[in-house]
């Protein structure tokens, strides 16, 4: 079953997408559902044909739930299919993430995605933008299986407006604080960073000159600013976001 339109946004006028279904043997299987169950998924379509097309062969897939309009708030992963993605289509998005009070995963078909979209649509929840040539149902398979991992994926174009963006943020808002892009600090990455090197509290104080009171306060404010569990966890999160 396909879930309906928010009220709040108007039909797009654009014609229907095509996505053709795929024969039955090449059905990716997705990950991890013998161990997590199925994933469940959202449809909504700017044309009802389409997403009740989607819906029914996702259905039939058997790692895969869609949910009915009235549990969408409850799918991992809202299936958005549009031909040309607008600001409406943000603005359909907006509406769906305020109204799940949770964070969502949206993964949008269509054509015609602007920077200030994309962006817009990152904060919503948006993990990974399929073109409409691209987008046979294996590929939406792959891509919405994807998302139990923690990965996305997007055209070239987009990836190099986040990085932008990124960068933007890195030179402009957090370098002239003395902070990087995982938030931590200079005094925390050069304390982390040895951590890593397998040096304790005193061997850390004396190479920095801090007192070793100093760094276990350093090292105290990491795990509570960002929920690590101890020193392990603190330098295996450095590294996993580039900050050392």
């Amino acid at each position: 079953m396909v879930a309906s339109r928010p009220a709040a946004v108007q039909e797009q006028r654009s014609a229907a997408m095509s996505v053709p279904p795929q024969p039955a043997a090449r059905r990716t299987v997705l990950p991890q559902a013998s161990t997590v169950g199925p994933i469940t998924v959202a449809v909504l379509a700017g044309d009802p044909i389409t997403g009740q097309g989607a819906a029914v062969y996702l259905d039939s897939c058997p790692h895969v739930k869609v949910l009915p309009a009235s549990r969408q708030h409850e799918a991992e992963v809202i299936l958005i299919l549009v031909s040309w993605i607008t600001d409406e289509t943000l603005a359909w998005m907006q509406q769906v993430a305020d109204a799940a009070q949770r964070d969502v995963r949206f993964v949008l078909v269509g054509d015609g995605i602007r920077e200030h979209q994309l962006l817009r649509a990152i904060s919503c929840g948006l993990v990974s933008v399929i073109p409409r040539q691209e987008a046979d149902f294996d590929r939406i398979l792959r891509v919405i299986a994807a998302t139990r991992e923690g990965s996305l994926e997007m055209p070239g174009v987009a990836l190099g407006w986040v990085m932008n963006q990124i960068r933007g943020i890195q030179q402009d808002v957090l370098e002239p604080k003395g902070l990087t892009t995982a938030g931590l600090e200079a005094r925390e990455t050069d304390v982390l960073g040895l951590l890593a090197e397998g040096l304790g509290t005193a061997e850390i104080a004396e190479r920095l000159h801090y007192s070793e009171r100093t760094v276990k306060n350093i090292i105290h404010g990491v795990l509570t600013r960002c929920r690590l569990r101890n020193r392990a966890h603190a330098v295996a999160f450095a590294l996993r976001n580039g900050a050392i």
